[in-house]
């Protein structure tokens, strides 16, 4: 073997320069890389979003624990009897006797 031949890696980074080279001059390769590009902002701009979603959940759970925590006192707690004031007595009427009033 007069020449050693050139490792693999080598070879397939020779061969994918090239093959990005070609794509490039390709007519509307301009537009596929452009889509690729808006296609992994979109994906960046999800993937926060979804982050921000276990945070919202834990304050969700958070504020249903308190809201049961204030609805089960009001639940076992039976509302407070009203108290009755005592009947008003009638007060009592005078009568008009023998006045001379004819009848």
């Amino acid at each position: 073997m007069a020449g050693q031949p050139r490792d693999l890696l080598s070879m397939l980074a020779d061969r994918g320069e090239e093959a990005i080279q070609k794509l490039s001059d390709t007519p509307g390769a301009d537009r596929l890389l452009g889509a690729a590009q808006s296609m992994r902002e979109r994906l960046d701009e999800l993937q926060k979003k979804v982050r921000g979603i276990d945070a919202l959940e834990r304050r969700v759970t958070t504020l249903e624990r308190r809201l049961d925590e204030l609805a089960a006192p009001s639940a076992a707690k039976k509302a407070p009897a009203r108290k009755r004031r005592p009947a008003k007595k009638p007060a009592a009427k005078s009568s008009t006797t023998g006045s001379g009033s004819p009848a």
